[in-house]
């Protein structure tokens, strides 16, 4: 089977980073924030201007890909799904990757780098050229079979033609349906694919 992987939220804990790092940036810049309602983008999460996320990406993108390390057995199991023969596609619409500019291009070595220092084993990296980190077209062209994501918009996308491995984030609990399971760590993913798709 071809197991498609996302990066941020999957790999990573994104949330996390971005709650931690966020608020420090709202209290050191003088930012009233509110943190409400979770979501998948900052500016709802923390009821600010979506102009204050933006400026906090553009200060710690770099930070945030150079040292936010993988989830807990992420690369573990990995191995594991490629002992038991399946190929594995890391596929990523991280910022700025599907430009051709200087900031494109030093974006894809981090992500290059991030991915052998945190031992994450993979047959291809495609950096997906949708806009909005849609996945749709990837998943057709590489005939990918499941996809672990965590972007509510793609998992809703996705589980229309395959099924997808929701990661648990509290942005995405709406996710709900067909083609939708859900899953909280590594190996509760591992489990899922075992008990699933036996062959």
């Amino acid at each position: 089977m071809r197991i498609g992987i996302d990066i941020d939220g999957v790999l990573t804990n994104t949330e996390q980073f971005s709650v931690e790092y966020f608020s420090k940036y709202c209290v050191e810049n003088d930012i009233e924030f509110n943190i409400g309602t979770s979501d998948y983008r900052l500016e709802k999460t923390f009821n600010v201007s979506e102009e204050y996320s933006k400026s906090f990406w553009d200060k710690c993108l770099i930070l945030y890909a150079q040292t936010e390390k993988a989830r807990l057995f992420a690369s573990e199991i990995i191995k594991k799904l490629k002992d038991d023969g399946h190929e594995i596609f890391i596929i990523t619409a991280r910022w700025t990757t599907n430009q051709d500019d200087d900031a494109g291009k030093n974006m894809r070595g981090i992500v290059k780098k991030w991915l052998s220092e945190n031992d994450i084993t993979h047959d291809r990296l495609i950096f997906s050229k949708a806009e909005k980190e849609q996945k749709l077209q990837e998943i057709k062209d590489y005939k990918i079979d499941l996809m672990i994501e965590d972007h509510p918009k793609n998992i809703n996308e996705l589980s229309s033609i395959i099924p997808v491995i929701c990661f648990n984030n509290s942005y995405n609990r709406e996710c709900k349906g067909k083609n939708i399971i859900r899953c909280y760590s590594w190996y509760d993913i591992y489990s899922k694919i075992r008990s699933i798709w036996v062959g």
